[in-house]
């Protein structure tokens, strides 16, 4: 990536606050119109809150979604229309809202969960919507006419709560991560038949601790996974796993561990369009890396950027890069506060 080789700082922008308890989720819209577009946030307020940048280039809440969660809304995403809205809560549902002439209604609500649900993603073409959850299940749900949604497979296998999922950036692969210190890897075979192709667990070089989240890069050939084992690593995921054969030949491997970065549990990891990695954890920091210029293909080396300590006040739970600016970062916490940062140059 073309980075500035000059040394680099995180400045905030904006405190965003107007939650009234811890900041789980964050999510960007990929298709909101405007340079910077638009923000969803969820809390254990139980409401989403819906940030636009105003023409006076300030951060406002234009939208609170409540009433409609009995619980903690733990999780948000946005399909890749940018339409609609699907937040995850800890009442068990996950709801489906769309967006409409600058209002936003509650078209569906998914149940089947038997508790908690805390992840949620919409695959690339935004025909699935992936849910997981602390019984320990992922559910896919097929997008039909009308704003129904179907449930098409329940993906059992995990033996802890499911922490968080998310499709691959262009193939219909979803990866879940887990309590259970594992990630697994899944695929349809046919008719909707959805099982899991690998899981990277320990003796896959994977994490010792509960897995809190993963990202891809945006070419989906490499994956970054956090944990409560204090490390982050990343995988090689360039095969597609649809097409590997039952031997695990050709499958995802791990290529490098990055450890020492952080003192407490890792919750949050994103990769930007431009290669910056951004962590955000229960040491209250957020640390930036990017692959180190004399990186090897089959042994990558990754090198801290930027390192930000007192993000927040409390744990940072969600740290998010802005889809379009890809030098914007969104941070969220349990201090109840959202953060907008900017990644620029220190000026000397």
């Amino acid at each position: 990536m073309e980075l500035l080789d000059g040394e680099l700082e995180l400045r905030v922008i904006q405190k965003l606050e107007g939650h009234t308890d811890r900041v789980w989720g964050l999510a960007w819209n990929p298709a909101a119109t405007g340079v910077t577009g638009m923000l969803a946030s969820c809390s254990g307020d139980k409401t989403v809150r819906i940030w636009q940048k105003g023409p006076s280039g300030s951060w406002d809440c234009s939208a609170v979604l409540e009433d409609t969660h009995a619980r903690t809304v733990r999780s948000c995403a946005w399909s890749p229309s940018g339409k609609l809205l699907a937040t995850a809560s800890f009442d068990g549902t996950t709801a489906v809202w769309e967006h409409v002439g600058g209002e936003f209604e509650c078209v569906a609500t998914l149940e089947g969960h038997e508790n908690e649900v805390k992840g949620v993603s919409w695959n690339a073409s935004g025909s699935l919507l992936a849910t997981c959850a602390r019984d320990k299940t992922v559910w896919i749900w097929e997008a039909q006419p009308g704003n129904e949604f179907e449930c098409v497979s329940v993906l059992q296998g995990h033996t802890q709560d499911v922490k968080m999922v998310q499709w691959h950036p262009f193939l219909d692969v979803l990866v879940s991560v887990s309590y259970d210190n594992s990630v697994k890897v899944w695929t349809e075979d046919g008719d909707d038949d959805w099982h899991c192709v690998q899981t990277l667990g320990e003796a896959s070089s994977g994490h010792t601790s509960t897995v809190w989240a993963l990202s891809f890069n945006s070419v989906g050939d490499r994956m970054v996974t956090c944990s409560d084992d204090l490390t982050l690593k990343i995988w090689d995921t360039s095969q597609n796993p649809s097409e590997t054969s039952g031997d695990g030949c050709g499958s995802w491997s791990h290529l490098c561990t990055l450890s020492g970065y952080h003192d407490r549990t890792i919750f949050s990891v994103h990769w930007s369009r431009e290669g910056l990695i951004v962590s955000g954890a229960a040491d209250d920091a957020i640390r930036l890396f990017t692959e180190s210029k004399d990186s090897l293909v089959d042994q990558p080396s990754y090198k801290m950027l930027v390192k930000k300590e007192k993000a927040h006040d409390m744990d940072v739970n969600s740290v998010q890069w802005n889809l379009k600016e890809p030098r914007l970062l969104a941070s969220a916490s349990d201090d109840g506060t959202i953060k907008i940062w900017e990644l620029s140059e220190v000026s000397k």
